[in-house]
């Protein structure tokens, strides 16, 4: 079962985009670069990773990667004083078949289901997204966007209010609200996208083992057989290519929804912005402690 599992996570780390903080791409590479059979591991800059016993440690240590799980219940968020809260933390997933976090991660189907009950909740007289998210999958994210962006404006405001931060895809959750605020030391950002090549042709090599693909088409499973035959200049271009359109859509979807011009958004070079900054920059609307934003919201009502 642990071998189906970490081919799971292999097939959802490398070779798919992610809107996901790189910091918190490294630590998750070389945390389980052992059992993926990765020996070295070098960033673009030439620093090397180092994967093993230490980088365990720093996934252990890291609450965005590794936050301890609770169970799934039938609804998936608390109401406080008529305000529905509802949690996105740690690395966001396309489905997690969970209405609250589970194992540290969020998934995208729960936070669309708990923001329709709580819309049609008798109870509920406006929704909070307690944000503290590094990001996540691309799949699955902008359409969920999308659904939160129609749903503003139809009597119970929606906040984004950042419990710490919400960087990448949970930023483009945060920035469909209806108002976003952040923390001293909290931030938002990191409009841009990633993705990872694993190259094992090198250590193949070293190991003389040759493997040999049988396949129709010149660019079936080019991204997977990559792996193992190396990756080309050919493959990069048209990675990047594919990197480039999903990183506009998110310039594009950040400027729509907060009322940026996609020349701004794009100049930020998916930095992340601390505070005061992120609100200086059209991030965010205002510097508040998550019990002060949560304060202000019943005020509003």
């Amino acid at each position: 079962m642990s071998h189906i599992r970490f081919a799971q996570l292999a097939s959802r780390i490398f070779n798919a985009p992610l809107l996901l903080r790189p910091d918190k791409a490294e630590v998750a590479i070389a945390a389980v670069a052992e059992r993926l059979g990765l020996t070295s591991i070098t960033r673009a800059d030439g620093i090397a990773l180092a994967p093993g016993v230490a980088a365990r440690q720093a996934i252990e240590n890291d609450p965005w990667l590794a936050a301890p799980g609770s169970d799934p219940d039938r609804r998936g968020y608390d109401i406080l004083a008529g305000v529905a809260v509802i949690e996105v933390h740690g690395t966001l997933v396309q489905r997690l078949y969970s209405l609250r976090p589970y194992s540290g991660m969020t998934g995208y189907d729960g936070v669309r289901q708990n923001l329709f009950t709580a819309l049609a909740d008798p109870q509920v007289r406006a929704i909070a997204l307690d944000l503290d998210s590094p990001g996540g999958e691309v799949a699955g994210c902008f359409d969920l966007v999308d659904t939160l962006r129609a749903l503003r404006g139809r009597g119970k405001p929606i906040w984004g209010i950042c419990a710490e931060g919400a960087y990448s895809a949970a930023y483009a959750i945060a920035s469909a609200c209806d108002r976003i605020t952040v923390p001293r030391t909290g931030g938002a950002g990191s409009v841009g996208v990633i993705t990872m090549l694993a190259d094992f042709s090198r250590h193949l090599n070293a190991e003389g083992i040759s493997v040999h693909f049988v396949h129709y088409g010149a660019r079936k499973a080019e991204e997977g057989r990559s792996r193992f035959e190396g990756v080309t200049p050919d493959l990069l271009k048209r990675v990047q290519a594919e990197i480039d359109i999903v990183g506009e859509l998110f310039v594009e979807t950040v400027a729509a929804n907060r009322n940026l011009t996609p020349a701004s958004v794009r100049g930020q070079q998916a930095a992340c912005f601390m505070g005061a900054e992120a609100v200086s920059v059209g991030l965010a609307d205002s510097v508040m402690a998550p019990d002060a934003a949560f304060r202000s919201l019943l005020a509003s009502l």
